[in-house]
């Protein structure tokens, strides 16, 4: 039986729309064995609740690895432990397809790079921003031509001297319906917004200028469409500010918000149904090994 282990990420990292992203301290777990039929448990139960048929994603990573490398599938049984919040903007579709492409990668023997598997996991997630850090751990800078991923792992010192909260609130937001509140185009002045700042964020992480962060974290093609979905979100980065924050961002589509700190007492007024949660960065990966149960 082969284990695979796989971060949380938060993706579109501040104005890094589709392009940045970095793994957090939270992960999941899948244990999965060639079988001759389907077999899923879930030890983690989630709302909405984890298929556990042939709809599972992971299920359907691992099928659709045999089948594009021409392998015969005999089935498989897995054990899911999903610590990652579903539909939160924490990359639980991107460690799911992850996992079970080095899942599928160990079972059968094909003995792809992880290169070959990142670069399955971005054209399947279609951006990178949550499939290289889950794949590759830390900060990653990436872009899409065609099918292809071209990327780089973000060196960034002093990031150990910062603090993650994740502000979780107790609703989804699905990623298609915040998709679809974004515009089709961009004015010019938004479009050299957000580059001047993705630009100052990548610059500012690899030197460890954290005084920088407030700008540099600034956005304007994403978080401004998607507060109309998330009730009270410019009060609670009024609110964050006011309690000591560096910056805070949208993470990925959301609803989840993260704020920067460098304080562990970072403690802000969070409307009801809200919860704060310390996380790190996380330097790993995705790790797949043999284990015996």
């Amino acid at each position: 039986m082969i284990k695979v282990t796989t971060p949380a990420t938060t993706a579109n990292l501040g104005p890094g729309f589709d392009s940045i992203g970095m793994a957090l301290s939270v992960t999941n777990t899948l244990c999965a064995e060639e079988s001759d039929s389907l077999s899923i448990e879930v030890r983690m139960p989630q709302v909405p609740p984890i298929p556990t048929d042939e709809d599972n994603l992971i299920y359907k990573t691992i099928k659709g690895f045999y089948d594009e490398l021409g392998f015969s599938f005999p089935g498989v049984h897995m054990i899911q432990e999903d610590n990652i919040p579903l539909t939160r903007g924490l990359g639980s579709s991107a460690a799911c397809v992850v996992s079970g492409l080095l899942a599928a990668n160990a079972l059968s023997g094909a003995g792809l790079s992880k290169e070959d598997l990142l670069q399955m996991a971005a054209r399947l997630e279609g951006h990178p921003d949550n499939a290289a850090p889950a794949m590759l751990g830390g900060i990653v800078v990436g872009a899409m031509r065609g099918q292809r991923l071209y990327c780089s792992r973000l060196d960034a010192p002093g990031l150990d001297r910062l603090n993650f909260a994740l502000l979780i609130p107790d609703f989804p937001l699905p990623t298609e319906k915040a998709r679809n509140v974004l515009p089709s185009s961009y004015s010019r002045e938004d479009a050299v917004f957000n580059a001047s700042r993705a630009a100052l964020l990548v610059a500012a992480l690899a030197q460890g200028e954290h005084d920088l962060l407030e700008c540099a974290f600034e956005d304007r093609f994403h978080q401004p469409y998607r507060s109309a979905l998330i009730p009270n979100m410019a009060e609670i980065f009024s609110e964050c500010k006011r309690a000591g924050a560096l910056a805070t961002f949208l993470s990925g589509a959301g609803p989840t918000l993260i704020s920067v700190t460098k304080d562990l007492r970072f403690c802000p007024s969070l409307p009801s149904g809200w919860k704060l949660q310390f996380v790190a960065p996380s330097a790993e990966g995705a790790v797949c090994e043999n284990i015996t149960l």
